[in-house]
């Protein structure tokens, strides 16, 4: 009897190490089945684009006047201001999308070293800024700014002085734009999955990417890299193109 448990005894432990190393083996079998399962992934990239047409347009006209005595100045100013006033209400604009920005004055020998002296004592100038969602109203009036210099005022022409047309809208558009260009992703993929002998299997990663607008007639806007933020540029141009790159990895099944 003794040796019969003992003989017991000994075949247990054995058995059970031995059953252990059966599923010790199948959970790596299966685990290493899994990471190369999770390996096999395809990147694709959908592309949307919209063209779409400003809804904000943003004018500035920034005039002077110079002369040496303050008075006569800045009364020529003053005219200049109503002429301006009066050439915007004749194109359509209204007073409520016209901005007075404060008036500038400069003494040019307030700070005067040396002999060199300016033509001019004093030089006033002003800034008025239309902002307007009525876009044609401004496009219109904007090619006949002539009419103004030929009157005798003189607008400043400084970089980032013209008319600049901004879309407002984007918020409105992205959803569609995202679920568009997510769609086309996925069709990138099951082509690819078909030609491999796979089957697109759930998402592994997703990047919405950058939302970039352009001038319509300007090629692309760069981005910021695929961080789902936006990018600005070509504002001179009335109609845009609203662009979006999204990434998505796909796993593959077989």
């Amino acid at each position: 009897m003794n040796g019969t448990n003992a003989g017991t005894g000994a075949i247990l432990p054995a058995a059970l190490i031995a059953f252990g190393l059966i599923v010790g083996g199948w959970a790596l079998g299966s685990q290493i089945k899994a990471t190369r399962l999770s390996d096999r992934y395809v990147a694709v990239k959908g592309l949307v684009e919209r063209t779409v047409k400003s809804d904000l347009a943003i004018w500035p006209l920034s005039y002077k006047e110079a002369g040496n005595e303050l008075s006569s100045v800045y009364a020529k100013t003053d005219a200049d201001k109503q002429r301006i006033l009066k050439f915007l209400s004749d194109q359509g604009i209204q007073n409520s999308e016209i901005e007075l920005g404060v008036v500038r004055v400069v003494d040019t020998q307030a700070n005067e070293y040396g002999g060199n002296r300016a033509p001019n004592r004093y030089i006033i100038e002003q800034p008025i800024t239309v902002r307007t969602a009525r876009v044609d109203q401004v496009v219109a009036a904007a090619q006949k700014t002539m009419q103004l210099v030929q009157s005798g005022i003189v607008l400043n022409s400084n970089p980032g002085q013209g008319v600049t047309y901004k879309f407002t809208g984007l918020n409105a558009i992205k959803p569609d734009m995202i679920t568009e260009a997510t769609r086309n992703a996925r069709a990138a993929a099951d082509r690819f999955a078909s030609d491999s002998g796979s089957k697109v299997g759930s998402i592994r990663q997703a990047n919405q990417g950058v939302f970039s607008i352009s001038g319509a007639d300007q090629g692309e806007a760069s981005g910021e890299g695929d961080t789902g933020g936006e990018s600005f540029q070509a504002d001179s141009s009335v109609m845009k193109t609203v662009r979006v790159v999204t990434t998505v990895q796909y796993y593959l099944e077989k």
